[in-house]
């Protein structure tokens, strides 16, 4: 695309390029770059005119905002998010004691810890370790 555009935009290269096209080729090519252009004005023209329009409408609250007594500072408390509260923890339903003496708690929930299960293998029940 870049040599494209190198012939494109250098005249020598450029009448190269075209010269064994005919006038009705030439003209047809024309025809098709000036539609390109005038499209690509349309759509900066229309780009800019919505910045305009932003322009004015952000100038339109800034003055509301001033006659209000209000400030950036005011809308961004007001938008900021309350801070969220951890949840509680689950109290603890059960306690054991492994053979070198740590302590494993756990809350009943999810899955049960290899320690408990080697003690329920071994014949207790969860209400042996209940807390």
């Amino acid at each position: 695309m870049s040599e494209f555009l190198d012939i494109l935009t250098h005249g020598r290269r450029l009448q190269g390029s075209v010269k064994e096209l005919s006038i009705a080729e030439l003209e047809a090519v024309q025809e098709k770059l000036a539609s390109i252009i005038e499209k690509r004005k349309e759509k900066a023209l229309a780009l800019e005119k919505a910045e305009q329009e932003k322009r004015e409408k952000l100038a339109d609250i800034q003055k509301q905002m001033e006659e209000a007594g209000l400030n950036v500072e005011d809308l961004q408390a007001l938008s900021a998010s309350p801070v969220k509260k951890a949840g509680k923890k689950r109290p603890v339903k059960y306690k054991i004691t492994d053979d070198s003496g740590t302590e494993h708690p756990w809350t009943g929930i999810g899955r049960m810890p290899r320690v408990y299960k080697a003690a329920l293998d071994a014949g207790k029940t969860l209400e042996d370790f209940a807390v």
